[in-house]
């Protein structure tokens, strides 16, 4: 049975086909602000202590969805730069 993961994994793949040695370093490159980073580890504490509002969970589900989405994309993108010896 596919995983969620796996799903997203399979559905990037044409995506991390089409890259670029330039783009592909510039996604590796990618990383989320220092407000953005702080809204997240406060709604993780909060989920872990159970206590998100509505509008609060479907905000972090939302952050942890791109969150897979561009580490899957980065991953891709760091193979491909393995591969071209462009790293």
């Amino acid at each position: 049975m596919a995983t969620a993961h796996s799903a997203l994994t399979d559905l990037l793949d044409p995506l991390g086909d089409c890259m670029t040695p330039e783009v592909a370093r510039r996604v590796v490159q990618l990383r989320s602000s220092a407000d953005a980073n702080s809204r997240m580890q406060l709604l993780a504490r909060k989920s872990t202590a159970g206590t998100l509002t509505d509008a609060e969970r479907e905000e972090y589900d939302a952050c942890v969805s791109a969150g897979t989405f561009i580490a899957i994309l980065q991953a891709k993108a760091r193979r491909m730069l393995g591969q071209n010896g462009a790293a």
